[in-house]
């Protein structure tokens, strides 16, 4: 899937101190990662993982 049909919502784990934070996509078998601050035409470099995988990296 490409970055652009993704729907990217900005990570409950970014804080509130500018525009610089984790932009997050979700599907049933990915979730997906970026960094919010590089591109503004949604052509952002993402990193795609399993969800177990996110689930324990957000648990440790």
């Amino acid at each position: 899937m490409s970055s652009t049909a993704l729907r990217w919502f900005k990570s409950s784990y970014s804080g509130d101190e500018g525009g610089n934070c984790v932009e997050v996509a979700t599907e049933p078998t990915a979730i997906h990662i970026r960094d919010s601050k590089t591109s503004p035409d949604d052509t952002n470099p993402h990193l795609t993982v399993a969800p177990t995988a996110w689930s324990a990296f957000l648990a440790w």
